[in-house]
């Protein structure tokens, strides 16, 4: 908490007492100091900002009249407390006892299956949620790297939340969104999965209970589970997570936090929306139930741009909020990042130090660069025009050949069609049939056990050709198996 990455502006009209005063009132109000935090010394503040001991002292005295701090002898200068500096200051893992139990169960046998099949030549990968190869930002990545070459570079670690270029960039990024932040509440990870596992190893602790939405792309890897959390699904309906029934769940499951994507949602394409976001934050702040929200495919909007993210709504540090450049620009480039209050923020790059010290240093300067020099928007646009014109593509093949067999909503955003197929028949005959085709599917069994009659298909990746080829072989696929029955 020794680097702030501001500095009060000389030249204003404004004092510069009052500047601090409100800077570090943002920090609170904003949940990056959470009830409990202990701010930085008079002498600490006074040498950060560069002015004397007496303007720190006239900024802090406002801010305790108003309320927002108190001073105890011995204790230091504290702020309120919340849910997440709680779950913060959980002890660590008891690693040892993980190691014996061998704590990372196994992908599932049809994950398994997927990532074998994914590498083999000629397969028509319809579940593949990422960008095609021919959508890839193959000559701008190559620009960026020459311009990264002429400079002069560090070779060795980076700081433990990131380099901080990069989450200066993000916060003007993030800004745009009605993010407030600043760069100390920001920690770098290598994809929004490795957030993951850091918040099951650093705030929770065995036994306890996440909530979630069902289905949900978290049955589907076992970043959770295998660190003893519990995963208990809220049904959706078309608006997203349905919050009229979240508070029994969270009163029979003593739900710990719950997890979210309200932005096309995976598996379904979901877009949750605007008045269910602020029923879902209002229930939350009531229940003081912390939540982690997902939004990796935000930015991957077609008809028009999702509602504010939760995060932009949360004013008491209730939200962890995940991001990542992985669905956007390039699965390859394994960059992420983790917004959230300071204790939670410092418990988690604590933990990802002592796991990889820190995300590739050359993927996080090319991210940096693509947000500093417009051309993350200019690739955001082509590639939404893309997306269009493979969901489309995807929709008519649907309407004309699984019309009278299954059922789907159209997506507005995001990768993925949630296709129900309507006459009883073993998405796992199909699956197996599928794949000797040369057609690859994700089973909706991966994202909810219960959801045997649905499969996800992606308009990502493969071409408009093979998009088409393969959902026409899958319609006589299906069909020949349903007359079979």
């Amino acid at each position: 908490m020794n680097h702030f990455g501001w500095q009060p502006d000389r030249q204003a009209a404004t004092p510069i007492h009052k500047q601090i005063e409100e800077y570090l009132k943002e920090k609170i109000i904003h949940g990056e100091w959470t009830i409990g935090t202990k701010i930085p010394s008079q002498r600490t503040l006074a040498e950060v900002f560069h002015v004397n001991r007496s303007t720190i002292v006239t900024a802090l005295d406002e801010l305790t009249a108003a309320g927002l701090i108190a001073g105890r002898r011995g204790g230091g200068t504290k702020v309120v407390n919340n849910t997440w500096s709680l779950m913060a200051s959980s002890p660590p893992p008891n690693w040892n006892a993980y190691v014996e139990a061998g704590i990372h169960r196994p992908n599932l046998p049809t994950i398994k299956e997927i990532n074998d099949a994914e590498f083999r030549t000629n397969m028509i990968r319809l579940g593949t949620g990422e960008l095609s190869p021919e959508l890839l930002p193959n000559k701008q990545m190559q620009t960026i790297f020459q311009q990264l070459a002429v400079r002069k570079m560090s070779l060795g670690y980076e700081e433990a939340k990131g380099d901080l270029y990069l989450r200066q960039q993000l916060t003007k990024h993030l800004k745009k969104l009605g993010i407030h932040t600043s760069p100390s509440s920001i920690l770098i990870v290598s994809g929004s999965l490795q957030a993951l596992q850091l918040i099951s190893l650093g705030l929770l602790h065995p036994g306890s209970s996440v909530l979630l939405e069902r289905p949900s792309y978290l049955y589907s890897v076992h970043v959770f589970q295998s660190a003893g959390i519990r995963l208990f699904g809220i049904p959706m309906d078309e608006q997203g997570i349905q919050t009229s029934i979240m508070q029994k769940y969270k009163k029979q499951y003593n739900g710990a936090l719950l997890y979210t994507i309200p932005s096309f949602h995976n598996p379904t394409g979901t877009l949750m929306t605007e008045e269910r976001r602020k029923d879902l934050m209002a229930l939350c702040e009531k229940l003081s139930l912390p939540l982690i929200e997902d939004d990796v495919y935000r930015d991957l909007w077609i008809d028009s741009a999702a509602p504010r993210p939760l995060k932009a709504r949360d004013k008491n540090g209730m939200v962890l909020y995940l991001g990542s450049m992985s669905k956007s620009v390039s699965p390859g480039l394994r960059i992420g990042w983790v917004i959230g209050p300071e204790p939670v923020v410092e418990r988690l790059s604590d933990i990802k130090m002592q796991t990889d010290y820190g995300s590739s240093a050359l993927s996080q300067w090319a991210a940096a660069e693509w947000l500093s020099s417009g051309l993350y928007e200019e690739h955001l646009v082509e590639i939404r025009n893309q997306l269009k014109i493979r969901r489309d593509t995807v929709i008519e093949l649907l309407d004309k050949h699984f019309a009278d067999i299954a059922s789907w909503e159209i997506p507005t955003g995001g990768f993925y069609i949630w296709v129900r197929i309507l006459p009883p028949l073993s998405i796992r005959d199909l699956f197996e049939q599928a794949l000797k085709e040369g057609i690859l599917l994700n089973p909706g069994h991966l994202y909810d056990r219960d959801a045997t009659q649905y499969i996800r298909i992606s308009y990502s990746y493969a071409s408009l050709a093979e998009l088409e080829k393969g959902i026409v072989r899958l319609a006589k696929i299906a069909k020949r198996l349903i007359t079979a029955k």
